[in-house]
């Protein structure tokens, strides 16, 4: 018997069921599962963003301000304080730098040259502040550069000065000689016609390196330097330097007296009949805010120079001043220092978003390419001396306390530290020289008024 297989057909496909999620799915609303994974990313989202808040510095950072408030400068570097703290709130109002409110500290130099490097060493030290503004005299900088140097740290300096000096923790903001005081001995010989000099100053390191600068040019010139002659350091018995203006007569006069000794040294000139008219005054030290405090009938028709005026038709200054006046009054004057201070706040602020942290070698670095259309003009931080680029201005007295523009450069000066009447070494060996004199210090014994030292002027 034979037999055969059974050839079977496949069996119909049958439909499979879905995958049950469990016994909960079956009643689960359709989207249910994008709403959990939506609540998923927001929490991991808020835990992101919870971490990041918590490892993001948010703190203070914290800067020093460091001027006279008390003591014969005080006329002076008060308004700096003002400009500084101006530019630092409008920092804070526009949300702060990375996120973080920025924090000042305001420390009385009290116009004595320890005082100035006592207090930078307390700021860095104790404060923790990431930068100092500060100083107005070259002595109060002399002071503290050693200390910024030391801490590695960053001074930015706001004030016009006499050059023959570069530190690589420094950025010099205010006019280099070249942009302040030579221009104005230039337009001295070929504006007023001026050939007899009389040079005057307070005896310290500014006034007394000026006035070298000055005596290298006059010799250039073929200008002849009258008299030398120093009232010590926040003294107002002028009454012997007028005496030899007086006597003397030179065609122009050339003033480095700073602070109150500046307002004595007016009032006593109109007190013996000195008008500007007969022997005109350039001043390099005073400027509107001192003149608040003053007579400006002791100076009308007189001169300064300076790199910012607050008569400049500019609408970068016409804003300024609007925002310094609406801050501390109508009342109010801006001045060169005042604006540059202001600058100086501008131009590290901008660094340290540039740098993206607050640390202060890498601020540092960015300030060295920094640059702004600043109220008197354009601003560039020169990389390789770090002093700024700037235009010069004259300007003459008016009764009003405000100036008249009697000459400007038109576009920024490039700045040259050192006066190329001498070598760097013997500008340096010049200075070593003062300080040696002075005991280490950097302003002469006080005492009566005294004569420029012998050797002080090259080639004569």
């Amino acid at each position: 018997m034979s037999s055969s297989s059974a050839i079977t057909a496949p069996p119909a496909a049958i439909p499979s069921a879905p995958v049950s999620d469990g016994p909960a799915a079956a009643g689960r609303p359709p989207g249910i599962g994008w709403l959990w994974l939506a609540a998923v990313a927001a929490m991991l989202a808020a835990v992101f963003f919870a971490t990041e808040r918590f490892l993001t510095d948010r703190s203070p950072i914290v800067v020093g301000i460091l001027h006279s408030m008390s003591g014969p400068m005080a006329i002076s570097e008060r308004s700096m304080v003002d400009a500084e703290v101006l530019a630092l709130e409008q920092i804070n109002r526009a949300g702060g730098l990375l996120g973080r409110p920025i924090r000042w500290v305001i420390a009385d130099g009290a116009s004595d040259w320890p005082t100035f490097a006592r207090q930078a060493t307390r700021l860095i030290r104790e404060e923790k502040a990431t930068v100092i503004f500060g100083c107005w005299t070259s002595a109060s900088r002399k002071s503290v550069v050693p200390v910024v140097e030391e801490s590695d740290h960053l001074l930015v300096y706001p004030m016009a000065y006499e050059g023959l000096e570069e530190s690589p923790n420094v950025i010099y903001v205010g006019a280099a000689p070249n942009q302040q005081i030579i221009p104005a001995v230039q337009w001295s010989h070929d504006a007023l016609k001026a050939r007899r000099y009389m040079l005057v100053g307070s005896d310290y390191i500014w006034p007394r390196c000026v006035n070298a600068i000055i005596s290298d040019q006059l010799v250039g010139l073929g200008d002849e330097k009258v008299a030398e002659l120093y009232v010590p350091f926040g003294s107002t018995n002028v009454e012997a330097i007028v005496s030899r203006i007086v006597a003397e007569k030179p065609d122009v006069v050339l003033s480095s007296i700073v602070g109150d000794s500046a307002v004595a040294f007016f009032r006593k000139l109109r007190e013996a009949g000195v008008r500007p008219q007969d022997t005109p005054v350039v001043t390099f030290a005073l400027a509107e805010d001192e003149l608040r405090n003053m007579p400006t009938a002791h100076v009308a028709g007189d001169y300064a120079a300076w790199t910012y005026f607050q008569s400049l038709d500019r609408p970068e200054n016409q804003s300024f001043v609007r925002e310094f006046k609406a801050r501390y009054g109508n009342d109010r004057v801006t001045s060169d220092v005042i604006a540059s201070s202001h600058t100086a706040v501008r131009l590290w602020a901008r660094a340290v978003e540039e740098a993206q942290s607050s640390d202060v070698r890498q601020v540092r670095s960015a300030m060295r390419r920094q640059s702004m259309d600043a109220p008197e003009g354009i601003i560039a931080v020169d990389p390789e001396t770090q002093h700024t680029w700037r235009p010069a201005t004259i300007g003459r007295f008016r009764p009003d306390g405000q100036f008249d523009i009697v000459w400007n450069s038109r576009t920024a000066v490039r700045p040259v530290p050192f006066p190329i009447t001498r070598s760097r070494g013997e500008w340096l060996a010049f200075v070593d020289g003062l300080r040696a004199a002075w005991d280490g210090g950097w302003a002469a014994p006080t005492g009566a008024v005294r004569p420029a030292p012998t050797g002080g002027t090259r080639n004569r």
